[in-house]
């Protein structure tokens, strides 16, 4: 049955803005709609305050997160300068890939009723349609138009339907009815038998260029030329039936089957057999829907995750004295061309377990055919062996420069081919998400039986901006001007001794070199910034004792530079550390109670600086410092020229200076106590310098 609210994607060119405007505007309406439909299968309202995955957040998360997604984004992009709700942008805002930055420490949260949640949602939609109204609208939409980052909110609605429903089917059975939009597939039966297809070699271009006329996700842009070897390909997905044999053989209580990864998930998990599996009384095995449970249809694809399916098949290929394994994803991209699939907006969901086109749950792996093989788009994901890293060219959305990044990192594989359930971008043959090999979708996989493919190494330090913030804070001194993340640290830490030490705030922490330094007098150190990219590599030193970059020599030719956590000498106090995500402009609550907060280079780039300034004393407490460190160079690039703080004349023609706008908003609660000019040098290759001055401002809260 068709889901009343199924819709296929928006193309983004086109020759006439006002249909375009409108196509836009049933697009997102229908999606906020059929996101919040897929919540109408709980029983009552206090089933959004369940928490069915232990490493996420209550379901009440996910019902605002995505609308507070369209806010922060706006922000971001200066779409608008005034938040509708500022706790709930804060509140819902990070927590949803166990992220090691992801606050999940439940006394820092106090969720809102459902229905304050519902009014806020229903306020953002009517601010998302009434941009959608006003804005002037230029065809092609482009990566830079304000139109990108509303369709961007829209295909992350689109995202959270999916991931949302997975925690749906996780919840107790009592908790959730069964609703008329979202049936159950009737048909099950024996599993086929099944086979495996020749596949002819070739060389795919992989990526898709930006002129590409479907929104897309900032990994899917570039290119890789990747050779493909000769293999063969089952014809269907594996389904229950085949993998019932692998479970009543004890394949979940043989650890020779699984990796170093998959032994610490059974023996974390003591999983005995797929999570959507129901052991009954007798020993017979019932099936999880999404709001039923059946008797096992056998001839469904089982749902797994990737450490699962690994096992199966070296399970599998013990027992056959062959090779098997998972896909990669250039071998399903070749799957993909050999079949001649059509790709939106010319793919025909009718024929295929996708897009809610028929069911709102998996269906039997023969009955959607495409040439000699099956279920190549929908049905249930397909695991494959390939961790997901940037193509040549990558380069992350500013406004969400975290989307892909933080999973370049060898933990997170890549899915292909869609889920009965996946809409929007995810229908798309360049789509690329990625989960932790220990993660459920609604997914599984395809047996591959050929040589063993080499795993592409993880290229996080490839990142140029991180690599740049790398050298200067990890990277060696140049012309005698001392490492600045250090001597800021040293200059806080004179100062602080007048306090208890106990806890500081570094704000802007960047790559996080001055954290540590402020580890070596305080008892406990929070470092934040905006860019999970950036505190990533904190973590990385902290957590792996050692991170990795490249330094530019000139024009391609680079060096791979590292440091370790014993050379910088942080290892005694690391534990003293963390990192979180956050924006400096509206900070959870719980972050206060701090003795010093170090804010360095952070509030000339800051979009509204004063909704930090305005708020800071009361994270600190009463003779706690305020260290600012700047060189002032505002750029309506980062901050609207109305919110800049100096670097003006006023309407009497007299020059502003940032000093006398933090003086005016700060002195109410704070003296000044001193000012230090800071340099400091920024490489930018083995020849070329950044010399830049920063004014060190010295505050103590009254």
């Amino acid at each position: 049955m068709l889901h009343p609210l199924h819709t296929m994607p928006v193309t983004l060119t086109g020759s006439d803005p006002e249909v375009k405007r409108e196509k836009i505007r049933e697009y997102f309406h229908k999606t906020c709609d059929l996101f919040e439909d897929l919540f109408s299968v709980f029983k009552d309202e206090g089933v959004f305050y369940e928490q069915p995955e232990p490493t996420r957040h209550p379901l009440i998360f996910y019902f605002g997160h995505t609308a507070v997604f369209f806010v922060n984004k706006f922000m971001v992009a200066k779409i608008i300068d005034k938040r509708i709700n500022p706790e709930f942008e804060s509140m819902f805002a990070i927590g949803v890939d166990e992220m090691v930055w992801d606050d999940m420490e439940r006394a820092h949260y106090r969720w809102p009723d459902v229905s304050d949640a519902r009014t806020y949602r229903n306020e953002v939609r009517h601010l998302v349609d009434s941009l959608i109204t006003t804005l002037p609208l230029q065809l092609p939409i482009t990566q830079e138009s304000p139109w990108w980052i509303i369709l961007m909110g829209i295909e992350h609605e689109r995202i959270h339907i999916e991931t949302s429903s997975v925690l749906h089917r996780q919840l107790p059975i009592e908790k959730v009815k069964s609703v008329v939009n979202f049936p159950i597939c009737p048909e099950s039966g024996p599993a086929p038998k099944n086979e495996m297809i020749a596949i002819e070699g070739a060389t795919l271009r992989l990526g898709k260029e930006k002129e590409h006329p479907l929104y897309g996700w900032d990994n899917e842009y570039g290119v890789k030329e990747e050779h493909v070897k000769p293999f063969k390909a089952a014809k269907y997905l594996c389904s229950n039936g085949e993998y019932m044999a692998f479970v009543e053989e004890g394949g979940y209580r043989d650890e020779t089957y699984w990796d170093e990864e998959g032994q610490m998930f059974l023996a974390t998990t003591s999983a005995e057999h797929p999570p959507f599996w129901v052991k009954r009384e007798d020993g017979s095995f019932g099936y999880r829907a999404m709001t039923e449970i059946i008797d096992m249809p056998l001839n469904w694809p089982v749902d797994v995750n990737a450490l699962e399916a690994k096992a199966y098949c070296r399970w599998k290929s013990e027992k056959e004295k062959r090779n098997y394994r998972l896909l990669s994803e250039a071998e399903w991209y070749l799957l993909h061309e050999r079949a001649g699939i059509s790709d939106v907006p010319d793919f025909d969901d009718a024929g295929a377990n996708i897009n809610l086109a028929h069911y709102a749950s998996s269906c039997p792996v023969d009955r959607f055919a495409f040439g000699d093989m099956y279920d190549l788009v929908g049905n249930v994901w397909q695991w494959t062996a390939s961790p997901i890293y940037g193509f040549k060219g990558f380069e992350p959305h500013y406004a969400y420069d975290d989307f892909s990044m933080p999973t370049f990192d060898g933990k997170h594989n890549l899915i292909k081919g869609g889920s009965w359930i996946s809409s929007g971008n995810e229908m798309m043959k360049h789509s690329r998400y990625a989960f932790r090999r220990h993660f459920y979708q609604h997914a599984g996989f395809r047996v591959i039986e050929g040589e063993e493919m080499s795993i592409e190494e993880n290229i996080y330090e490839s990142d140029a901006l991180v690599s740049q913030y790398c050298n200067f804070q990890y990277g060696d001194e140049h012309f005698g001007v001392p490492n600045f993340a250090v001597k800021c640290a040293e200059f806080a830490l004179e100062y602080a001794k007048e306090t208890p030490m106990k806890n500081a705030l570094d704000l802007g922490c960047a790559t996080g070199r001055a954290s540590f330094e402020l580890a070596r007098g305080f008892d406990s150190v929070t470092g934040i910034d905006f860019s999970a990219r950036f505190v990533q590599v904190g973590l990385d030193l902290k957590n792996n004792g050692e991170i990795h970059y490249q330094r530019v020599v000139e024009g391609d030719v680079i060096t791979q530079e590292s440091r370790t956590i014993d050379e910088l000498g942080y290892r005694e106090i690391a534990e003293n550390v963390e990192f979180w995500q956050g924006d400096a402009c509206n900070l959870r609550a719980h972050f206060s109670g701090y003795d010093l907060i170090m804010a360095t280079n952070l509030i000339d780039r800051l979009y509204e600086p004063l909704l930090f300034l305005e708020e800071v004393h009361k994270r600190l407490d009463d003779g706690g410092y305020l260290i600012l460190t700047s060189p002032y160079t505002w750029l309506e690039e980062y901050t609207k020229k109305e919110y800049w703080l100096g670097g003006y004349y006023d309407d009497e023609g007299k020059i502003v200076t940032t000093l006398d706008g933090l003086k005016k908003v700060l002195l109410p609660n704070f003296e000044l106590v001193a000012t230090h000019d800071v340099p400091f040098v920024i490489p930018e290759t083995a020849r070329k310098f950044q010399h830049t001055i920063s004014q060190m401002s010295v505050w103590k809260k009254r």
